[in-house]
């Protein structure tokens, strides 16, 4: 068994550095090192002052030490490392736009009034657990050693949780929603129509390259990959299976 510090080195770079500043910044505003009002997503400062460090750090409160924090961290640390390690291997960009692209969706979803919320770490968590949720939709997921389902409807199930529990709705909604706007224009319309909307651009992939990051996306590759799995009567199919990826046990 590796130890803790083995196991987070092993860990790919965008979900290691995402779950590390939300375990970073939630720790600050719990010893009171940072006060939430001044990381909160709240429009009017950010054009009359300038501060637009909130459309950041918006992003990194995953909440107050809890179960439900821990839970989220550890969806990071699961689906967000399935994916960058499954369906993103040797696509650090393309998982890296994926994540930029998420972000600036939620931005602008989080500012029509009824789906306004101040921090949206949880929000692109979402966005995570649905992307993964669509890669490997027949993963048999087991809640909580009360119910076993297949991954396709897990976002779903833990939404219905966290209403029950009397979590906010709008946080795992725009996170849905979210995910299913990025998986709609790279996978589903490209499928039924052979047109990409929706390609990594070039300033990522050179950010990525710059910095060594991970692993840059193939040139020819700069996109999103071929996901069509063709069938006997030559139909495609991948669209609504995902992608064959062999989970960790």
């Amino acid at each position: 068994m590796s130890s803790p510090a083995e196991y987070y080195k092993s860990l790919p770079p965008i979900s290691k550095a995402y779950g590390t500043l939300c375990l970073v910044f939630t720790t600050a505003c719990q010893l009171g090192l940072v006060d939430l009002p001044d990381i909160a997503l709240i429009y009017k400062p950010v054009f009359s002052r300038f501060q637009v460090w909130r459309l950041i750090t918006t992003f990194f409160f995953l909440g107050k030490f809890s179960i439900n924090f821990g839970i989220r961290l550890l969806m990071i640390a699961r689906y967000g490392v399935q994916l960058e390690k499954g369906p993103f291997e040797r696509r650090t960009a393309d998982f890296l736009w994926m994540m930029i692209f998420g972000a600036l969706s939620l931005l602008v979803l989080s500012a029509i009034p009824i789906f306004w919320t101040p921090f949206l770490g949880i929000s692109l968590v979402f966005m995570l657990l649905y992307v993964w949720s669509r890669e490997f939709p027949n993963a048999q997921i087991n809640i909580y050693g009360l119910v076993t389902l297949k991954a396709f409807y897990l976002p779903w199930a833990m939404l219905a949780m966290d209403v029950i529990f009397g979590a906010p709705l709008a946080p795992d909604l725009l996170g849905i929603i979210a995910g299913h706007l990025f998986y709609f224009l790279t996978v589903l319309h490209p499928l039924a129509t052979g047109n990409i909307i929706l390609r990594t651009p070039r300033w990522v992939n050179k950010l990525v390259a710059r910095w060594r990051i991970g692993a840059p996306t193939p040139m020819h590759n700069s996109a999103q990959p071929d996901r069509t799995t063709r069938v006997a009567d030559g139909t495609t199919s991948a669209a609504f299976r995902g992608r064959s990826y062999r989970l960790n046990d």
